[in-house]
């Protein structure tokens, strides 16, 4: 405490000091009698210690008023402007830091979420994988398939991970939409072929973009429309200034479209049928979101559903 104080106040005692070593030679110069300026150091000494005592119970006050701060307690004992001013500045940093903490205990809750969600359906797979190696019944096609879903299920959780951390390497460059596109129907071609889904993809699109992160909003939307289509269905993709990807699925929920993007949000479809995690269609609308790109969805019950894509005006 004392340290301290000296610290705050030692701009005052240098000044004093050199102020009465100036004192003591002005008297040497002129051969004053030593009587008085024994006489004036004592004065002055005096009225330093009574001054510092002074000083130093205000000090040690407003120092514990700041190392117990309460605003309303601390108040009475730091009413000076530069204190107010601290204390203002306390409250800022208390305010900003209890913000930063509301903000990370929240993303842990969702990393915890998407990491226990993520290993439930990561079981589905590999239960699958597990079964055909005990009955011997490896067929090419239902591993690739397996293997497919675990590709995506790792995908998103990593996607996921780099996207909270802000950690996505994002290089835009020119790209022909129709090549993404054909390479994710390449992508999914077994699975086309095991529910009999047509797929016809019409015109182009040169857009400024991240290939790999526009390829894996595409896939999350062209694994909706097999997922949720009928066996025998169709898929038609266009591409004219924009991307329109259409099923002749199931359909959505009218009351269930506005909140398709939610982070975990499922819907009617995804509970009915199990398939959904609740993270792919938020993981799209996010990429897409740092792409420039905006999302629309309309779909009817039983009729289908279309996905477009267009740029941000």
């Amino acid at each position: 405490m004392i340290a301290k104080f000296i610290r705050e106040y030692r701009s005052f005692y240098f000044s004093y000091i050199v102020l009465a070593t100036s004192f003591i030679l002005l008297f040497f110069l002129y051969q004053l009698p030593t009587e008085f300026l024994q006489n004036a150091l004592l004065l002055s000494l005096t009225l330093l210690i009574l001054l510092t005592a002074g000083l130093f119970w205000k000090f040690h006050n407003r120092m514990r008023a700041l190392e117990d701060y309460v605003h309303e307690e601390a108040l009475p004992l730091l009413n000076k402007p530069v204190d107010l001013a601290y204390l203002n500045l306390i409250e800022a940093e208390k305010e900003t830091t209890r913000e930063q903490l509301l903000v990370y205990k929240s993303r842990e809750e969702d990393l915890q979420a998407m990491v226990k969600l993520w290993s439930h359906q990561m079981k589905v797979p590999l239960a699958a994988l597990s079964l055909m190696s005990q009955t011997d019944n490896l067929n090419q096609k239902d591993v690739d398939h397996q293997l497919l879903r675990l590709d995506n299920y790792m995908a998103n959780l990593l996607n996921y991970l780099k996207l909270i951390n802000h950690a996505s390497d994002f290089r835009f460059e020119q790209v022909e939409v129709r090549e993404v596109v054909v390479d994710l129907v390449k992508k999914y071609r077994n699975q086309f072929l095991q529910k009999d889904i047509s797929v016809t993809i019409d015109g182009n699109w040169l857009l400024k973009t991240d290939r790999k992160w526009l390829s894996f909003a595409l896939s999350q939307i062209i694994d909706n429309a097999l997922k949720y289509n009928k066996t025998g269905g169709k898929v038609a993709i266009e591409l004219n200034n924009g991307i329109s990807i259409s099923d002749t699925g199931i359909g959505i929920l009218a009351e269930d479209i506005p909140r398709l993007f939610d982070e975990g949000f499922t819907g009617f479809n995804g509970r009915e049928h199990q398939k959904a995690t609740g993270f792919g269609l938020y993981l799209t609308k996010r990429v897409l979101n740092q792409l420039e790109l905006a999302i629309s969805v309309e779909s009817q019950l039983e009729i289908g559903t279309t996905v477009s894509i267009t740029k941000v005006q």
